[in-house]
Formats: C-alpha cells, structure tokens, sequence
C-alpha cells in the first residue's frame, strides 16, 4: 500500500483506538459441530493487464499445490493513492473481487470494466473454463460481486467516477446484459483515489433476499460510510399463453429475479470504514464486519427497516487497515486479517471480542488481505510488496476456538501472481 495511504490509515486507527475500544469479555469456546466439508481447490484473480484466475488444488491435508492460470477475457487495474500512484497490495479496495456459485466463478476485471463467468467440473475444479464472452457492466471500476444460485443473479460494485451496483442474470450459456446502474453517489474517479470513500464488498444476505453492501467513509473530511441494503424482488411468472384449440394450454412463461433499484442506507454507531463482511451462519440478518478505522463489529440488519445496527465492536490493539473477514465452519468464529500487518485475528461471533492473535511475522510478508475458511482450515493471501512474493497462508483450526496454526506457507510467484493479486474464495 502506498506510503500516503498507509499514513492515512495508521492515524485514524490511533485516533479511533481510544474512542472505538470496548472491554474484552470472556467468551466460551463454540461446541464442536460435525466435521464441515473439506476444501478441494482455491481461486485468487491476478488483477493484472491480462487478468487470470489462478486455481490451487487442495490436498487432503489442506495443502496447497501448483495449479492452473486462466485468462478471464478480461484487464485487471488498481486504485490510486493520493499522489496518483497505483496502489498495491491490495489494488482494489475490496472484498470478493471474485466469487463462486456452484461450479460456477464471476471475477470482475478493473480495467476493462467487465464482468467474467468461468465454470469447472466438479471432479476436477482446477480445469476452468471461460463461459461466453465477458460482459460489460454499468459503471467503472468493478471491484466487488456477489452472486445469488437461488436467484440465478449477479450483482457488481463499481467504485470509479460512475459508482454503484448493477446486476444481471446468469445461466450455465453464461450471463446477460447488466442492469441499470444504482448510484452510490460517491465522489470519485476513474481509477478510484482510495482506499478511504470507496464500495468495500457486495454480499447476499443467507437466505439470497437481499444483497448487502459495504462502504467506506472518510472521516478525515467528515465523510460517513454507510451500509446498503438492496431487495430481491421475485417476478411473477407470465400469465399462460392461449391454448392451441385442443384445450391445452402452453406453460407460464418464467420470470427472472430482479435488484431493488432502490437501497436502504445506515451508517452504525461508532463504525467510520466499513469493509469486508459475513453472514452469521443460522441467521437472519446478523453480519460480522470488519471496520479499517478499529478493527471489527457484529452488527444487525432489521429485516423490517433494513436499518444495521451495532451489537458489538472490538478495537484491535496495534492494528493498522484491518479489513477483510472470513467465517470459519471448524471454530464458529471469524478470522480478520490487516495488510500492513502479518497476523490473523481471531473474534467472536456475538460481539466481536477477541479470542486469539497468530501471529504470522516469521514469514516476512508485510500483511494479508482477503481470506476465506473451509473445512478445518483457512486461507490466507498476501500479495506481497514487489520485493516479497505474494504467498498464500494456511491455517489447521481443527482443534476449535484458539487452536489455529500454520501448516503452509504457498509462495505464488512460480505461477505469474505479483502484487496486483485479489480476492480468494474456496471451493
């Protein structure tokens, strides 16, 4: 991250300690569940000129192996700090630059203003294939994007001069046109000055009824960030057409699901950088959050008003831009990672609290960004500096609340990644 924005970050993080920082509280470990299911492949775009999905095969021991680079079709790009210089790691502002749906992968590509669909068999899901042609989407930028099975929808989050969410549907002959663009509003450009007053990540809620994003304020000018909700609305099917003179009548025509083309905002108490979020398994409408300014929060999103609320807030002692979560099935807890810093945080479900520190400084990598948890492990990306090679983490949390430990450290230089490198999601 470049100096002026690492600068930025570190100050607010020190002014919003002391305001922000709740007394930890004792939280007992979560019972164990039945073994999750266990990851068999992870997936991170390259974010480069010539974007690529980069697929690792997971052994049964949770170990990474070199895979397979597949072109998206698209251009990837990066943010700018403020002396306009690219900024990286973390070049997109954002969580779920890519995300996954079945077999199916949807990658954004920041430089062509695209979206790409790319499919794999389930018995081999390094074996990507581009599905169609990408498609463009409304707004410049992409960053984010969510995908719905239950509604055969894709959304993307645009945060350049156009920002905002559009959406369009998607079928196994790859997806449709994009949807008109839902302005944020924000006041930027093309490539965005970030990271502060950017979209953060796009997400459906657990059952798919609404979609679910995060933006980050600048409260260095007074800016709020706000949280967004979005309705699906189910259309109704066709009326059936006439019968043929037989007394048949043809079958009602369906109807795809649609986005709200209007959102519901609110801006938590005590919350300034919304970031990368969760649902909270066996809720409603529970989501865990990161927040750069302090760390992290659980907050409640009314299923009546669509107003989020704070539960729960945790500062995180000597953290810097924390800013990307991941809920694990193993612990029932999230696990929060800082780009300036080589630690995973470990936190609660109920309010945030912190449960365990690992710390990852032995492996010289000057921070993490996203990350995702299967199974009994976790994945963890570090993109690198240019000077370090990006590596990806893995994390054993086998043995529960407090076990994590590192079994792996991936380096991915071998395979063409540097430190544009995004986004990871697991299948």
């Amino acid at each position: 991250m470049p100096t002026s924005v690492t600068t930025t970050l570190f100050l607010l993080a020190s002014l919003s300690l002391a305001a922000f920082a709740a007394p930890a509280r004792h939280v007992r470990p979560a019972g164990h569940a039945p073994a999750p299911a266990q990851p068999r492949a992870i997936y991170i775009i390259t974010n480069d000129q010539t974007n690529s999905v980069v697929a690792l095969p997971v052994a049964a021991d949770g170990t990474l192996s070199t895979g397979t680079v597949t072109a998206t079709g698209g251009q990837g790009s990066n943010s700018v700090d403020g002396s306009n210089q690219p900024a990286a790691p973390d070049a997109l502002d954002a969580q779920s630059s890519l995300t996954l749906v079945g077999n199916n992968i949807f990658a954004v590509n920041a430089g062509s203003n695209t979206l790409s669909m790319l499919s794999f068999p389930a018995q081999d899901p390094t074996q990507l294939t581009l599905v169609g042609q990408p498609v463009p989407v409304s707004g410049q930028f992409p960053n984010t994007v969510a995908a719905s099975a239950k509604n055969k929808l894709v959304c993307v989050g645009t945060t350049g001069a156009e920002n905002g969410v559009s959406c369009s549907t998607f079928s196994p002959r790859g997806l449709g046109q994009m949807d008109a663009l839902r302005s944020f509003g924000l006041n930027q450009t093309t490539p965005p000055v970030g990271p502060l007053n950017t979209v953060s990540q796009l997400f459906f809620s657990e059952d798919e009824s609404r979609l679910f994003a995060t933006i980050k304020g600048d409260p260095a000018v007074n800016n709020t960030g706000f949280f967004s909700v979005f309705s699906v609305q189910q259309a109704q099917p066709q009326q059936p057409h006439a019968g043929n003179g037989k007394g048949k009548r043809k079958a009602k025509a369906p109807c795809a699901a649609s986005l709200a083309t209007q959102d519901i905002r609110s801006s938590p108490s005590g919350t300034a950088v919304l970031f990368g979020s969760q649902n909270i398994p066996g809720t409603s409408s529970s989501v865990f959050v990161t927040d750069a300014s302090f760390g992290a929060a659980v907050l409640a999103v009314d299923p009546a008003t669509n107003l989020a609320s704070l539960v729960g807030k945790q500062a995180i002692d000597g953290q810097k831009a924390t800013c990307w979560s991941t809920i694990s099935p193993a612990t029932g807890s999230a696990f929060v990672t800082d780009v300036l810093v080589d630690r995973v945080v470990e936190m609660s479900l109920t309010d945030a609290t912190i449960l365990s520190t690992i710390d990852l400084s032995s492996n010289g990598d000057p921070g993490m960004i996203d990350l995702a948890a299967a199974g009994n492990f976790i994945y963890a990306l570090s993109p690198g500096n240019g000077t370090t090679a990006p590596a990806v983490t893995v994390l054993d949390v086998s043995g529960g609340q407090g076990s994590a430990k590192q079994i792996q450290h991936f380096q991915l230089d071998a395979m063409g990644v540097d430190k544009n490198a995004v986004g990871l999601v697991v299948f």
